[in-house]
């Protein structure tokens, strides 16, 4: 990563980060209990059924070999093994049939109302030990689910959970409280579209607005704020956790799958290095990006999540930056977005920091995007050509059930903006792409 250009002021500078060990990374993200609590493995075991093959983690051995990629097995403080979360449950998708780690999962469902499976959690025959584990895992879902539902399959309200789960904790002591203890957020959900891991090893701020600031290790074990109820829990979670950013510091996005035309891909690059390369860096052996924050009245895209909602917004940044995680972090949003590495870019499908725009043909000309639309899934739906996802009218396919529709009028949702390829010849266009593919 080059340096910063003094005196640029939207060019953000690196910051020191805690080293770690990459191997013993991935032993703890797969395994340990970051999130505090989960489901008794018993109760698991007898409901969950079995996991498909291509749903287990290569190598993984223990009590975890058997679960899903998205789930670690750990036992409690009050000796209950449980099945937890972890962070591939948002960091890792199927992409073309094959399950990609660090890549950001677009087809994550938050539509669901799931008041009724909390009330039937209470139902479930277990003993008092592991009624109790249950208990405080049904509970922080409660807590949770009126603030959290999105409009669409696949909208990801990441800075909506942090900040219902910080109103809930002692800002000091990291105790749950079932009242909240901040105003809870009255807007709805903003989506994001989670980025890919393998991008932070170039990136010096965390975020789609740069906010996250400081050790970045102690930002991602943020995830712990759902369960982890006292400080000396949280330190010895962040312990392992610059493991885990070692980890996620070795990734590389996986190779376009099909042949580039290597002749179209270096006419790409003139246009590239020429239109897009002061915010997005270069590419090659003697390539260099700068974390770049694009203001809102140049970038153009939705301006919601840029003005600060979420866990963004004054009460949650100030909780955040007063508490155990802001020791040696901070959360510090800017009025715009950052303008990405593009890494693997071909594979990060769909685009914008809310997922607005499903193909980069379409991030490309902004003439293609539609304004309500069906995006598809599976392992034939992805689109080499137009680079992305493939979609279909929403208002040409009648009895379409809502949530598998995004609405690019709805707050938060909009594919405006970031218009720069239109300009572009349609030859220039076509030559982007295809440099777009390889990089």
């Amino acid at each position: 990563m080059a340096p910063a250009i003094m005196g640029d002021p939207d060019v953000l500078a690196a910051e020191p980060q805690r080293a770690g060990d990459a191997a013993r990374g991935w032993e703890a993200l797969v395994n340990e209990g970051y999130v505090g609590c989960g489901a008794p493995r018993a109760l698991y075991d007898r409901f969950a059924g079995g996991t498909p093959a291509g749903w287990r983690l290569p190598g993984r051995t223990g009590r975890s070999a058997d679960l899903p990629y998205f789930a670690n097995a750990y036992t409690t403080p009050s000796g209950v093994e449980v099945v937890t979360a972890n962070c591939l449950g948002c960091h890792a998708s199927f992409l073309r049939g094959e399950l990609v780690i660090g890549l950001g999962d677009a087809s994550a469902d938050f539509t669901m109302d799931v008041t009724p499976m909390i009330a039937a959690g209470a139902f479930l025959p277990a003993d008092p030990a592991q009624k109790a584990e249950l208990d405080k895992l049904l509970g922080r879902v409660k807590a949770l689910a009126p603030h959290i539902r999105t409009r669409t399959v696949g909208a990801n309200p990441a800075d909506h959970i942090a900040a219902v789960l910080f109103a809930h904790r002692d800002r000091e002591t990291l105790a749950w409280s079932d009242a909240p203890l901040i105003e809870l957020p009255t807007e709805e959900p903003i989506p994001v579209d989670v980025p890919a891991w393998w991008l932070l090893k170039k990136k010096a701020a965390m975020f789609h607005t740069g906010a996250g600031r400081g050790d970045q290790a102690r930002i991602m074990m943020t995830a712990s704020v759902l369960c982890v109820d006292d400080v000396a829990s949280a330190r010895a979670v962040d312990a392992y956790f610059p493991d885990i950013r070692a980890f996620i510091l070795t990734l590389e996005p996986p190779p376009f799958p099909a042949p580039i035309d290597a002749t179209v891909a270096a006419r790409g690059k003139v246009v590239f290095e020429r239109r897009c390369s002061r915010c997005h860096g270069t590419y090659g052996e003697d390539g260099h990006y700068e974390t770049r924050v694009v203001p809102l009245a140049k970038v153009g895209t939705d301006p919601l999540l840029a003005e600060h909602a979420g866990q963004f917004s004054a009460p949650f940044r100030t909780w955040f930056n007063g508490s155990f995680y802001g020791e040696v972090a901070r959360l510090e949003p800017h009025d715009g977005y950052v303008a990405p590495p593009l890494d693997g870019v071909w594979a990060t499908a769909p685009y914008f920091h809310n997922g607005s725009v499903p193909t980069l043909a379409a991030l490309l000309d902004s003439s293609l995007r539609r304004a309500r639309y069906v995006i598809g899934r599976g392992r034939d739906a992805y689109d080499l050509d137009a680079v992305g996802w493939q979609t279909w009218d929403a208002d040409a396919s009648p009895g379409i059930d809502p949530r598998w529709v995004y609405d690019a009028s709805a707050p938060g949702y909009s594919n405006a903006g970031h218009t720069f390829g239109d300009t572009l010849s349609a030859e220039d266009r076509r030559a982007l792409l295809e440099y777009l593919k390889g990089i």
